[in-house]
């Protein structure tokens, strides 16, 4: 059965878990009360990677119980990152989560060929929306990684989120390619890549599920949209999937959907060899801890 709100979620990776989780610079509240929410829950088993000293401040003046927890001494936030991603290539974790660190060198350490994390894959994030009034989760990619994506680099993009949509019980998860426009335009370049992309699904150049572009985010949400606009496919009205054109437009979905429509979203970076979890410090708890479970599910 997919899953298809964040509750469901949560249970299915209690069921998976624990995995081990190494947070990269585990030196600040928020992270740590996000690592012990996991521990609770019964999702994780945890490793805090940074200033040891002053991971024990903290937990002494918040009240937090890391005992259960293993510390590593990193003074530097560079050198948290690098012995996270070491913990994963080694195998004594699973998941990799930033904490007081920058996005760049946490993920360098997971892209050193020194490490062997890369799998070939290109590194794309996809995040997964709860939504009020929605009877199914809503995934959009990419809104974190890939900046301005060409064409080979949203064929990887597309492939990777029907990976995660697969990890939650989305068999064959109906993939929309946003656009301004749902025709194709050769005056708008983005339109051309989206039915470019369709194309390459029918042929089976990408697998596992329905794709369908050029879309405009109404067409591919509403099915009443749909209708109106005489769209005839699959995937119009009844997305799971969202690609967004650039990272820009996909970054301004993703928030108006949370400041606008009160949807909830957890988000994950997949493509190396385990899941990467970066939390943004404006997330909430519940949304450190839903992008969490979805680590679990797909480690």
């Amino acid at each position: 059965m997919p899953i298809r709100t964040f509750a469901e979620l949560l249970e299915a990776a209690k069921d998976k878990g624990p995995k081990t989780i190494a947070v990269a610079a585990g030196h600040q509240a928020e992270v740590m009360l996000a690592s012990l929410d996991a521990e609770v829950a019964g999702l994780a088993e945890v490793i805090l990677v940074g200033d040891v000293p002053k991971i024990k401040a903290i937990a002494s003046e918040q009240g937090f119980d890391i005992s259960r927890m293993d510390l590593v001494q990193a003074e530097h936030p560079r050198d948290a990152a690098w012995r996270v991603m070491k913990l994963v290539s080694e195998g004594k974790a699973d998941i990799a989560m930033k904490g007081k660190v920058e996005t760049s060198d946490f993920l360098r350490g997971a892209l050193s060929k020194e490490l062997g994390l890369r799998t070939g894959r290109l590194f794309t994030h996809v995040a997964a929306f709860e939504i009020p009034e929605f009877d199914r989760l809503i995934f959009i990619s990419d809104a974190g990684v890939v900046v301005a994506p060409n064409l080979e680099q949203k064929v990887e993009i597309v492939q990777n989120a029907i990976y995660v949509a697969h990890a939650l019980g989305i068999d064959r998860p109906r993939v929309a390619v946003l656009a301004a426009t749902e025709v194709v335009n050769p005056k708008i370049p983005t339109t051309l890549d989206a039915a470019n992309l369709s194309k390459m699904a029918d042929r089976g150049q990408i697998r596992g599920g329905l794709v369908d572009g050029p879309l405009a985010l109404d067409n591919a949400i509403s099915p009443e949209s749909a209708r109106i606009k005489g769209i005839k496919s699959e995937v119009a009205g009844y997305a799971d999937i969202l690609i967004a054109p650039d990272i820009e437009a996909g970054n301004v979905l993703a928030k108006a959907i949370t400041y606008f429509a009160q949807g909830k979203m957890a988000g994950v970076v997949v493509g190396a060899r385990c899941p990467l979890i970066l939390p943004s410090r404006s997330d909430t708890r519940e949304a450190k801890l839903v992008s969490l479970a979805l680590g679990v599910m797909l480690a």
